[in-house]
């Protein structure tokens, strides 16, 4: 993985009330009757050429993800960048049997085509479908991971995912900034004042 950018979003109790199961030999047929019988909230898939991982995130990873993804918009907004954000949208490619629900994603300078360039995925437990061969087979230019208080950026090439220290699409974008705070709103409105004060 990349060199790490440590931050302290919330640092929650590892995997706590999260739970991650894979099938495997799951058809692409079968996935997408899946997805589409049980889109209720709080269950995330993913799939990838036959295994298929639900996913049911914890209160402290649904925290997480939204604190970054605050902190993410409210950089975007304070300096002009053009984000586009679309949540936990389910994506699918079924020629390249893959589907999948990041906990957040965005597109920059322009609205998504039919895959966003950015991904978030908060990793509270291990094992579970690689998901960064996932997302290559999404077209996804950039996977931000963050676990144990630590962002673990990649950036898509030729030749697979490598690791990054910065986002090339949002090279501005200081990892170490963001808060390391307990509180939500205490984290927002300390960026915000950062972010003004430069």
């Amino acid at each position: 993985m990349a060199n790490a950018i440590d931050t302290r979003v919330g640092r929650p109790e590892r995997g706590e009330g999260e739970q991650r199961f894979v099938v495997n030999g799951v058809t692409w047929k079968d996935y997408v009757l899946l997805r589409d019988a049980l889109d209720t909230p709080g269950l995330r898939m993913t799939y990838c050429r036959g295994q298929l991982e639900l996913m049911s995130p914890s209160r402290s990873h649904e925290e997480n993800k939204t604190t970054i993804a605050r902190l993410v918009e409210l950089f975007a907004t304070e300096t002009g960048l053009r984000l586009y954000g679309y949540g936990s949208t389910t994506f699918r490619h079924e020629a390249r049997e893959r589907g999948a629900e990041p906990d957040e994603c965005w597109t920059v300078d322009k609205p998504m085509d039919e895959f966003p360039q950015i991904v978030l995925e908060v990793v509270l437990t291990s094992g579970g479908i690689d998901e960064l061969n996932v997302y290559r087979g999404l077209d996804v230019r950039e996977v931000w991971f963050f676990e144990e208080g630590r962002f673990h950026l990649h950036e898509l090439g030729a030749d697979g995912y490598h690791p990054i220290d910065r986002s090339a699409l949002i090279p501005d974008l200081d990892f170490g900034e963001l808060v390391a705070l307990d509180d939500q709103h205490e984290a927002v409105q300390t960026y915000r004042d950062r972010l003004r004060a430069r």
